[in-house]
């Protein structure tokens, strides 16, 4: 054993000095002065991507599942996850009275519904019931090395590694936790806590009544989630819930919308980042444009309409059994 670690440890210093950011993967060096920026010491950011069991232990699980493949898999099972989680709803009526003053807190603080907190809350992890079996910074770390940037999508996995393996560390070293030490629990995505969030969205992170969020514990997720909603999705003011239609004869034409347009969006005509359009929803629909603004919101947190479409129906029936 004492063998094995030595090989490990001279093998490590073939890939960086310890005084500063040189590597021999240039992206660990970017990393490593991004987060030697944001205050993090130069001896820290080297231990942490020469850690054998950070940066060299390989999460092929996770890799597999974020492939361009596996894409249409995952809006078959977002709709499948809709109807699945229709029949928790008692259970979310049941959670927004358990909780009722930390979501009194949030909506007077942030001004975002707790229907829709709660829908999202169940949508990723079934209110806190779904356990985690992932290394967010092993999940990143794979994707980066793995990826070979021959296509937009690719490089835009590359990017979005970096920045989220710069936020862990940043988040380990002011949590005062070795590199060894700080694990972060994920989904096969990277995706922490019980609101999931990604990593480079720890700066949404919001304890409830305490300084520092802990996103395993309900009450500073959903503070957190308000917290995100508010300041990603200028979310401000509370839904109207007597300006929605019956979010179930929606979901169900939406669902049929979806099947005969291949390139349908609930709320978009047109992509800003790609130039491409869209065969829209709810565009010309002027019944559905105060439903349309809200769920562009809850695409900040999720950009997919089944995911949206979803929440919202989760949402509108938790506020029936609610107002019961």
């Amino acid at each position: 054993m004492k063998k094995l670690l030595l090989i490990l440890g001279l093998t490590g210093l073939l890939f960086a000095k310890h005084d500063n950011c040189t590597f021999q993967n240039p992206d660990y060096t970017e990393i490593c002065k991004k987060v030697v920026k944001k205050g993090v010491s130069v001896q820290y950011a080297n231990q942490f991507l020469l850690s054998y069991f950070k940066t060299q232990k390989f999460d092929e699980v996770s890799f597999k599942y974020l492939q361009p493949s596996k894409i249409k898999h995952h809006k078959k099972n977002e709709k499948k996850a809709n109807n699945t989680l229709v029949k928790y709803v008692p259970r979310i009526v049941t959670h927004l009275k358990e909780y009722k003053e930390v979501y009194d807190y949030a909506e007077e603080t942030y001004g975002v519904n707790r229907e829709i907190i709660a829908g999202i809350l169940i949508k990723e992890t079934n209110l806190g019931r779904i356990n985690p079996t992932h290394d967010a910074f092993i999940v990143f770390n794979t994707l980066l090395v793995r990826t070979k940037p021959n296509t937009n999508r690719e490089k835009w996995l590359i990017k979005m590694a970096k920045t989220n393996m710069t936020s862990i560390i940043t988040h380990c070293y002011k949590q005062d936790l070795k590199p060894e030490s700080c694990n972060l629990p994920s989904s096969y995505a990277g995706a922490v806590g019980i609101p999931q969030f990604m990593p480079n969205s720890f700066v949404y992170a919001k304890g409830y009544k305490n300084k520092y969020a802990d996103l395993t514990k309900m009450e500073d997720a959903i503070v957190s989630a308000s917290y995100f909603l508010h300041k990603k999705a200028n979310f401000t003011e509370l839904m109207d819930w007597d300006k929605i239609p019956d979010m179930d004869v929606i979901e169900a034409q939406w669902y049929d919308y979806e099947f005969d347009n291949d390139s349908a969006s609930f709320v978009y005509a047109k992509s800003k980042r790609h130039n491409k359009t869209y065969d829209c929803f709810s565009c010309d629909k002027p019944e559905l444009a105060y439903l349309r603004e809200y769920a562009k919101k809850i695409m900040r947190y999720n950009n997919s309409s089944n995911y949206a479409i979803g929440v919202m129906r989760l949402a509108y029936d938790a506020h029936l059994g609610l107002s019961q």
